[in-house]
């Protein structure tokens, strides 16, 4: 995977692609300000190159019936690399778990976990996740409601900015 250097123009095409995956190449080419065929070749090296890594729907939890979200905060006993790794694995199998990211200091690892309700989450917890081995300890927060969602990372527009 070769990283190229990102120009004005890929830093646009980033930016619209991250607020609308579903935007035809001609309009994106448009907001870019090239034609069309360029613009997809630059869609296409941005994909080979690692800065696009796919293309997502965003589902509504609660039309599905996922109607909490939790944050679960896990400790392991052992923080070897084959323990972590192991938990990683684990956790890749469990659907409810959308989210996983290991982390510096007390807590090993912050879990988002979608459930239909608090019911579902604890049996959830009691089922698989505190009954995982290597667990040492969980903490969940209950989350009340989501002010702000928005994913992907800051894409600076201005060309004095230095991308490599």
């Amino acid at each position: 995977m070769q990283r190229v250097k990102l120009d004005r123009i890929d830093r646009r095409i980033l930016n619209d692609l991250q607020a609308n995956g579903r935007m035809t190449n001609v309009d994106l080419a448009r907001h870019a300000g090239i034609s069309a065929p360029p613009c997809l070749r630059r869609v296409r090296a941005l994909e080979e190159a690692g800065y696009i890594r796919g293309y997502h729907a965003d589902i509504d939890p609660e039309a599905l019936g996922f109607h909490v979200t939790v944050f679960a905060h896990v400790g392991l006993n052992s923080q070897a690399e084959a323990d972590l790794k192991a938990f990683e694995r684990l956790v890749n199998q469990w659907p409810e778990v959308r989210e996983c990211h290991m982390l510096a200091g007390e807590t090993d690892f912050l879990l988002k976990v979608v459930a239909a309700d608090w019911d579902a989450y604890q049996r959830f917890l009691t089922t698989k996740l505190t009954a995982a081995p290597n667990i040492s300890h969980v903490k969940s927060a209950l989350a009340i409601r989501t002010s702000k969602s928005q994913p992907g990372v800051p894409v600076e527009l201005d060309e004095e900015a230095e991308h490599v």
